[in-house]
């Protein structure tokens, strides 16, 4: 936790609600996302039991498995969540640029919380493999919903995208409360703590979160109260008498999901308060490339992701986790004061008033060249723990970077290298300069995937489906 969120938490303790920890919005939130809620039955490896889901507050859809345990119902259920699914994909149409896939806008998926995003890419292990022919055929939309739900899953793993976004962790990102982060995965008690019903104080609405009869367990799982006393009794009776029974099995399973419903809803609507981050729009057109590449791979082969990745793609998507990563702090920080002011604490960035400006200073490049190299001294009280020589760069010029030149009582020198046709700060401006800078994207060559090298296990065997991996799960 960063001084900053430590702070901010402190003091929702004593304010007695949440505190802001930024200025703007560090996610893209979609005009029409794609809301769902889902449940697992108790004691089973991801097996579905509901799943309210939908576009309109207003009108959402429950999907049901009323005996859980059953293969066919299971699949079932998978082949209305698919019907669902993929009619929304079909909103957002690929054309090609040449011949590169293009997409003017992408889905979004919102799901209560990290256990939502673990069952998503679990359901979508569970039916990717699936086959539409032969013994224990499923309806062809299943294996298709499968690889979808992969790469979803897949792109959330990625710092700063919003292909699919769990509330829990995204209002977490942009407000602090005054209860731990365990209990900050509990929607309830987190809105309450941010957006508290009128007439009631963050923390009664905080406690009132932790009863289950007023708001039950945001899913995937259950309340174990819910479990035995409502739930096995209603499957059972379905088992007895199927036709009498779904009705009561459907008001159970709609009162479980219904006010987390709700609540996905609310935590949405509060982030379309926030203005978006200047950033926010690059990354959102990433996540549109990515979804118009994916797209086109469905389209021409659609064959399911391998069960694990060898050695090179396993150390390519390492190194595109991890420049993501850098790529997100520095643009969540030159973005918003306050997640730099993270920073400012550590001693990585100041922020300060200019005192002094050489415009026309030059100096001697490796070549016996002058080159011009400006200079701008700034007064700052924050602590500055950069050595002579970092590189810094500063939110108001983006495009303009230079190196710490001299730290001394204070004032700090900054030679400005690169960037010269942007115009100089002037005295008197407010300036930060930050030593968290991108990385450029630059990272080690990596061979090609047939020339793995023996160390790693030689090149992979290219990935054709089986039927291990169709009978790894749900059997």
């Amino acid at each position: 936790m960063s001084a900053i969120a430590a702070y901010a938490r402190a003091l929702a303790v004593v304010e007695g609600v949440a505190q802001p920890i930024t200025t703007v919005a560090h996610v893209h939130v979609a005009a029409r996302p794609l809301v769902l809620v889902p449940l697992a039955l108790a004691g089973e490896a991801n097996a579905p039991l509901a799943a309210m889901v939908g576009t309109d507050p207003a009108s959402p859809r429950l999907l049901i498995v009323p005996q859980p345990r059953d293969r066919q119902l299971r699949f079932a259920f998978a082949a209305s969540l698919a019907d669902v699914v993929l009619s929304y994909l079909d909103e957002f149409p690929v054309a090609l640029a040449g011949e590169e896939p293009v997409a003017a806008d992408a889905p979004q998926l919102w799901v209560p919380n990290r256990g939502g995003l673990a069952f998503l890419r679990l359901f979508g292990r569970s039916t990717r493999f699936r086959r539409t022919t032969g013994e224990y055929p499923v309806a062809p939309g299943v294996p298709v919903l499968g690889r979808w739900l992969t790469w979803f899953a897949e792109r959330s793993e990625y710092p700063g995208a919003s292909a699919l976004l769990a509330a829990t962790e995204v209002l977490g990102a942009h407000w602090a409360t005054g209860q731990s982060a365990l209990e900050d995965a509990n929607l309830a008690a987190l809105l309450g703590w941010i957006d508290p019903p009128a007439g009631s104080s963050a923390r009664e609405a905080a406690r009132e979160a932790e009863d289950p009869t007023v708001w039950p367990p945001a899913g995937p799982s259950t309340d174990p109260s819910f479990d035995n006393e409502v739930l096995a009794p209603a499957i059972a009776a379905y088992a007895e008498a199927p036709e009498r029974s779904t009705a009561r099995l459907e008001r159970a399973l709609r009162g479980q999901t219904f006010p987390t419903w709700e609540l996905t809803w609310r935590a949405i609507e509060l982030m379309r308060t926030l203005t978006p981050g200047g950033s926010v729009a690059v990354r959102w057109a990433a996540d549109c490339r990515q979804y118009a590449g994916f797209h086109r791979w469905m389209a021409e082969d659609g064959l399911p992701q391998a069960r694990r990745d060898g050695a090179v793609a396993a150390a390519r998507r390492l190194l595109r986790l991890e420049w993501a990563q850098q790529e997100y702090t520095v643009s969540r920080s030159f973005d918003d004061p306050r997640v730099m002011a993270d920073f400012r604490v550590t001693g990585e960035a100041f922020r300060g008033t200019v005192t002094e400006v050489d415009a026309e200073r030059r100096v001697e490049n490796e070549n016996g060249n002058l080159v011009k190299r400006p200079l701008v001294v700034v007064r700052t009280e924050d602590p500055v723990h950069l050595a002579v020589g970092t590189a810094v760069g500063s939110p108001s010029r983006p495009k303009q970077s230079g190196r710490v030149l001299e730290t001394d009582a204070g004032l700090v020198t900054v030679e400005i290298a690169k960037g010269l046709r942007e115009a100089l700060p002037r005295v008197g401006d407010d300036v930060t300069y930050s030593s968290v800078l991108s990385s450029g994207g630059r990272g080690p060559n990596l061979p090609p995937v047939e020339d793995t090298p023996w160390t790693h296990g030689g090149p992979p065997e290219p990935y054709v489906p089986t039927d291990e991996d169709a009978g790894e799960t749900w059997e």
